[in-house]
């Protein structure tokens, strides 16, 4: 018998879909359920060959507790050690890399040392940093938020350098990027389940959270979908993230992706609608159901995206990254694109700001 498990924390209504779409599914010697830990004991099978981690994000035991399962033979979702190691600069540098529009952004040291450091322990930096030069490349006004986080937290927006100045003496120890701002005449956020299957969703960032899954949104050619489905392909091949959404402000045609590190993305019933959640409900239970079938006892049944396996064997991001996710699209006979019913609304969107 193939176990898989949810292993998730606040959230109320994908838990239960999830275990309830993957059993009424009868697959022969396959069952899910939230998992259950009572120990964990170095180097031994936890029990479920599939886990669906929804929440170690915010729990350093699970962190520990999944990795342990992993090297047990566990197909963690997504990678436990690859998202420890995952950051949102180096998604942008990597994004820079397989050929997707980002903002142009910049990583700051903390604005106060972190604990049991010195002035000397950055005697590596220059002072003063060349603050001019980076005002320059990114433009005011300009986006400044954490290089690793979520949750819209402590993400400030700075008109001008002395504006910057202000907020940067708010942000502590945290590491920040500077970035950016991309006025966009669309927004999209986009599931990717799988590394295949893409739901492209109209999106209002500025709304409150209930209600940024628009349902007036201005209408999308073909021609654009097919380039984010593109874009979102080439990122998650990349990273190797099996759940994750990718948001995409569109300026001058072009789709500039501002946030694509979501490796538990919202997934509520009363935030993302019906409809969406029906989607990423099925997608996530085939995708599940699929990695206990496939999964071998004992062996290595991680995903691991195209940068760390390319780059471990000497080769090149960039072309190979590319091709794979166009070879897994194209040879997968079950990858789905779709897109959201509010994309083909009437209303046309006046420029807005991203953040």
């Amino acid at each position: 018998m193939k176990k898989i498990g949810i292993l998730f924390g606040q959230e109320n209504t994908f838990p239960q879909a999830f275990v309830d779409r993957v059993n009424a599914k009868n697959e022969k010697d396959i069952i899910a359920e939230f998992v259950n830990i009572d120990k964990v004991e170095q180097g031994e099978f936890c029990g479920y060959d599939v886990i669906i981690d929804r929440i170690s994000q915010d729990v350093p035991f699970y962190r520990g507790m999944l990795k342990n399962a992993a090297i047990s033979g566990t197909a963690v979702i997504n990678n436990p050690f690859w998202w420890a190691a995952d950051d949102k600069f180096f998604n942008n540098a990597l994004a820079t890399k397989v050929g997707v529009p980002v903002p142009k952004t910049v990583l700051l040291p903390s604005n106060q040392h972190p604990t049991d450091t010195t002035g000397e322990s950055f005697r590596n930096l220059a002072f003063p940093l060349d603050w001019e030069g980076m005002f320059e490349y990114t433009g005011f006004p300009a986006y400044f938020k954490p290089y690793s986080g979520g949750g819209w937290k402590s993400v400030y927006k700075v008109e001008d350098a002395a504006d910057f100045f202000n907020k940067y003496n708010e942000t502590e120890q945290l590491v920040m990027m500077l970035q950016e701002e991309i006025t966009f005449d669309l927004y999209f956020r986009c599931y990717c389940i799988d590394r295949k299957d893409v739901l492209i969703m109209p999106y209002e960032p500025r709304n409150p959270h209930h209600l940024r899954y628009v349902s007036d949104a201005a209408p999308a050619e073909q021609k654009m979908l097919d380039l984010i489905k593109d874009y979102v392909l080439r990122l998650n091949n990349a990273l190797g993230y099996d759940f994750n959404t990718v948001e995409f402000a569109v300026r001058d045609g072009i789709p500039y992706a501002i946030d694509f590190c979501n490796p538990a993305p919202d997934a509520d019933v009363n935030s993302v609608g019906q409809e969406n959640f029906d989607w990423v409900v099925e997608a996530a239970a085939n995708m599940a159901i699929n990695r206990a079938k496939t999964h071998k006892d004992g062996l290595n049944n991680l995903t691991w995206g195209t940068f760390v396996k390319n780059f471990s064997a000497g080769g090149s991001l960039l072309n190979d990254s590319k091709d794979d996710s166009k070879k897994k699209a194209e040879s997968n006979n079950g990858s789905s694109v779709k897109k959201a019913k509010t994309v083909k609304a009437k209303a046309k969107p006046k420029k807005e700001k991203s953040k």
